[in-house]
């Protein structure tokens, strides 16, 4: 994915910022997501599944489950919405089997990466998730 900048000016534009990243998918199939508490990585995802053709109802936070596994309707493919914010180390990350997730072949959201980043496919795509002086958001990807 060629490096690109998505302002989100509110939270009313989520989902059409979902639609421009959507957009610029090419065959990568790992993201991770960087940026503060706060910052909105788990709402945009969520806004990045409901435009996969998740249900709505089901694009929701994994932080206590660790992983969230969604199929798209219009596609039936599989996605994995993983934050690892609660894990304390690599093999934590292991027990749960995250090596079999990344090569699925699935498409692998990750939120908080810092522990797996040594692990991860060389052409995965890091997206920060910067909150500017007046609330809205940059996504810089790549």
């Amino acid at each position: 994915m060629e490096s690109k900048t998505i302002h989100i000016a509110s939270a009313a534009d989520i989902d059409a910022a979902a639609h421009e990243f959507l957009a610029l998918m090419g065959d990568e199939t790992v993201y991770t997501f960087h940026g503060a508490m706060g910052a909105g990585k788990t709402t945009f995802i969520s806004a990045l599944v409901r435009a996969l053709g998740v249900d709505p109802d089901e694009a929701n936070s994994p932080s206590f489950a660790i992983v969230n596994e969604y199929r798209s309707d219009t596609t039936a493919e599989l996605i994995y919405h993983f934050d690892l914010y609660r894990l304390d180390n690599l093999e934590e990350v292991m027990d749960i089997g995250f090596e079999d997730y990344l090569d699925s072949g699935a498409l692998c959201l990750i939120e908080w990466p810092d522990l797996v980043e040594d692990i991860l496919p060389d052409d995965t795509v890091n997206v920060e998730i910067k909150v500017n002086d007046d609330n809205s958001r940059d996504l810089i990807i790549g």
